[in-house]
């Protein structure tokens, strides 16, 4: 079933009653209901928000996100639950255990999907490509010889004249920022619900990184979000402002269309194949992670 993204970026007041969450927002006599199991992620975006304690409870319970955003707007917190598969401890023993030959063999499929799908938005785009499938084809296990950062240079020089992915660099970069935090919240989520531990990271194991495996598996989800830049980069262009209109586009993300395997699912929906074949990956029931094509 398709999980609800919600943003709130107004004053409102949360509660529940009968298994739905009760929106009520101030000067307004109208109270709308969504039903708690509807809900995947709940963004909140202003100060005068009030949400009672049932409220997070019951989100967490149903293995919901909850996302708080700062005074500039830009997703800062992340509140996902303890608990998320009835079989985690099984599951995080396996991951815990997991050789440095398996950790290595998985990110090269990691690097292979991410160039792949880079691959995939260039020629959708009508935009050179052909560099990208030769480092497709050339990753060796663990990356050893860093095709992920020449198809990064190589990807990013088709994508935007003039432009350098720098965090705190010119647009388009705000809006990549934002998709990206939108993304990490997703694949955070989607771990802790098949009972990964999220911080335990596969390449990414930097000791103040709390989400080094969520890092590590939304890598070949990255170009999803490009996609949806470049659709607003070609229609706001140098705007410095992550306007509504913006962010209810980036929001959209959870919904997109991808290939994971045969079976076309949003996005959000098939991130529980990949986190799922990546415990058995672990396990060693399976070799390979699904992780989802570009359509």
């Amino acid at each position: 079933m398709i999980k609800r993204t919600l943003y709130f970026g107004n004053p409102a007041y949360l509660s529940i009653k009968l298994d739905q969450l009760l929106i009520k927002k101030p000067n307004e006599d109208e109270t709308i209901s969504i039903p708690i199991e509807d809900i995947g992620m709940v963004l909140l975006d202003h100060a005068q928000i009030t949400l009672t304690h049932d409220v997070i409870r019951r989100l967490q319970n149903n293995k919901a996100a909850i996302i708080s955003c700062n005074s500039s707007h830009i997703p800062q917190g992340l509140m996902l639950p303890l608990e998320g598969n009835y079989t985690q401890t099984l599951v995080q023993k396996n991951q815990i255990a997991a050789s440095e030959a398996l950790k290595k063999n998985l990110w090269k499929q990691t690097i292979v999907a991410k160039i792949r799908n880079q691959k995939l938005l260039l020629l959708s785009l009508g935009k050179s490509w052909k560099q990208l499938e030769i480092l497709q084809n050339r990753v060796k296990s663990g990356d050893a010889g860093n095709d992920e950062a020449q198809a990064a240079r190589i990807y990013w020089s088709k994508m935007f004249e003039d432009f350098t992915r720098d965090r705190y660099g010119d647009p388009p970069n705000h809006w990549l920022n934002y998709g990206y935090i939108i993304l990490r919240s997703m694949m955070a989520r989607a771990l802790v619900s098949s009972g990964l531990l999220p911080t335990l990271g596969v390449f990414h194991k930097n000791k103040y990184n709390a989400f080094g495996l969520a890092d590590d598996i939304m890598e070949p989800f990255r170009p999803f979000v490009d996609k949806l830049v470049y659709e607003i980069y070609m229609e706001e262009g140098e705007n410095h402002i992550i306007s509504k209109t913006s962010k209810q586009k980036l929001l959209s993300l959870a919904t997109m269309d991808a290939q994971f395997s045969k079976q076309k699912r949003p996005l959000m929906v098939g991130m529980a194949m990949t986190t799922q074949s990546l415990s058995q990956c672990f396990a060693g029931t399976r070799r390979n992670i699904i992780y989802p094509s570009l359509i």
